[in-house]
């Protein structure tokens, strides 16, 4: 081929004519190199199952599922930890498949060619499709299961391992949902008991509170000031009731002396300036007598009868007059006026009204400063009780948040261990192979059939490249650089037998192509 030729689609269909041959060898023989190639490798089969996962049986408004991890997720963990040694020893063990201690390799052929694929439906591509959020619980997942597959080179025991596995799948997630449902149920119990201890504490912190400043509470400030001011309207009314007692008593006081006196006057014989006189006229008769007579006489023992008698007479009188100067209280003589016992009687009632007032006063004042200091305190005292009782608010809603919390998780517990939860069936068990997973003979052919048919074209291309062949006028005219004065078209090719094929185009399909196609004549 000629170089810097600007190429048609007839000119490709020419090389393809041309090279038909280089490219047909390879398609046919490279697919059947890969199906005898197939035979080479040793046949591993694949044992598979398909569990199906079914949602809880009680609707999630009434219980609340333990778990609400994503499906992916959860079935990812059930791997790890179903492939562990501490479950898969036992298992094969029960199995009998290989001499003991020689669990090790066999463990890590299972884990290697161990596999889980999602079931996926037509509602989970749509779901997929559509760009769905990710689910917010197990009812909510898009694949309605997962497969379980075990591959190896014998396929009883690829059944057997897979069914194995499969089993070992479903109690682990039987296992491991109780085991959610159970210590979510016992670390809510350990929250409940703290958060009742933290309450209880908090209780008897506002107790002590309560009862240190009682009647000090801001509940108590209302009814505080309401009794402060009826306490200074009972004062008020005190103070008014004892200043009238106290003038009253002034007054009955005034009229008692003025009674008193004009009393006195009129009663001359009971005056104590008379009786002294007297007392002093019967002393002087009584030294005269005794100068003149024995005291056996009987002048001289009248004489001092009646100086006794005036005496004492004399004392009483000067008794009252004391009393009733001093005090004011004693009861009148049975000599008296009744006017003048009335305004003793009166004097008497109005010092009891204002003793009793002044008491009252007194008592009524006490309390006014209680109430008044309480009032005074209420502000501090009303900070550290707003922050007990917040603390005590805040933890009471913890404590009444976790005891739902509990028994929402013992009723899912209760449902967990009821199987009433989600569940994983084994729908499809463990099926023995009859046909190897690999190698896949017809997938090989098919893989042999493209690489030949890469390899031909590869071929062809470089065949074209690499050979320098002058076929069309095209090829001389960029190989001579000269420019063309007449083309022949072509008559024709002589025959078998001599004679010259029709030139009327009709040629063979294999003869198309032929490396001289025109007669170009150059000058």
């Amino acid at each position: 081929m000629a170089d810097n030729v600007e190429l048609n689609m007839e000119d490709y269909l020419a090389m393809a004519r041309r090279r038909l041959k280089v490219i047909l060898v390879p398609l046919l023989v490279a697919p059947l190199a890969g199906f005898l190639i197939s035979y080479v490798f040793p046949p591993k089969y694949t044992s598979q199952s398909m569990i199906l996962v079914e949602g809880q049986k009680v609707p999630i408004n009434y219980v609340a599922p333990v778990i609400t991890a994503d499906f992916t997720e959860r079935i990812s963990s059930l791997q790890q930890r179903m492939l562990s040694g501490s479950r898969l020893r036992p298992v094969i063990q029960s199995l009998g498949l290989v001499k003991p201690g020689e669990e090790s390799k066999l463990m890590e052929d299972i884990r290697n060619n161990m596999t889980v694929t999602p079931v996926i439906t037509s509602i989970s591509q749509a779901t997929a499709s559509a760009g769905k959020k990710k689910p917010t619980s197990p009812t909510d997942e898009p694949l309605p299961g997962f497969y379980i597959g075990y591959t190896t080179s014998d396929p009883s025991k690829a059944q057997r391992i897979c069914s194995a596995l499969t089993t070992l799948m479903v109690n682990e997630n039987l296992l491991s949902r109780a085991d959610v449902a159970k210590s979510t149920s016992d670390f809510l119990s350990r929250q409940v008991d703290d958060a009742k201890h933290a309450l209880d504490d908090q209780d008897a912190k506002l107790a002590a509170f309560k009862k240190q400043y009682l009647g000090q509470l801001p509940t108590d400030a209302d009814a505080n000031l309401r009794m402060l001011g009826m306490l200074n309207s009972q004062l008020d009314a005190t103070s008014q009731t004892l200043s009238r007692a106290q003038q009253d008593k002034s007054y009955s006081e005034s009229m008692l002396s003025q009674q008193l006196a004009a009393w006195k006057t009129s009663q001359s014989s009971t005056n104590p300036q008379t009786l002294q006189q007297q007392l002093t006229v019967l002393q002087a008769q009584l030294i005269q007598l005794q100068a003149r007579y024995t005291d056996d006489y009987p002048d001289v023992i009248k004489t001092k009868a009646d100086i006794a008698k005036v005496q004492a007479r004399l004392d009483e009188l000067n008794k009252q007059m004391n009393n009733a100067t001093t005090t004011g209280t004693t009861a009148a003589s049975a000599d008296e006026p009744a006017e003048i016992k009335q305004l003793r009687l009166q004097i008497h009632q109005y010092r009891d009204v204002i003793d009793q007032a002044t008491a009252d006063q007194k008592k009524l004042q006490a309390q006014i400063n209680v109430y008044e200091s309480r009032t005074a305190m209420s502000p501090a005292v009303e900070e550290q009780y707003r922050e007990l009782t917040r603390d005590y608010d805040n933890l009471q809603n913890d404590y009444r948040d976790l005891l739902a919390k509990k028994s929402s998780a013992d009723v899912a517990n209760n449902m967990e261990t009821e199987q009433e939860g989600e569940q994983m069936v084994i729908l499809t068990p463990a099926d023995l192979p009859t046909d190897p997973s690999f190698p896949t003979r017809p997938l090989m052919a098919a893989a042999g059939l493209g690489v030949g048919l890469g390899l031909g074209v590869l071929l062809a291309i470089w065949l074209e490249v690499s050979e320098r062949v002058i076929r069309t006028e095209k090829d001389i005219a960029a190989a001579m650089d000269l420019p063309m004065l007449v083309s022949m078209p072509w008559l024709g090719m002589p025959d078998g037998s001599g004679s010259l094929a029709a030139g009327n185009g009709r040629r063979k399909f294999w003869s198309r192509g032929s490396p001289v196609d025109a007669v170009k004549i150059e000058v």
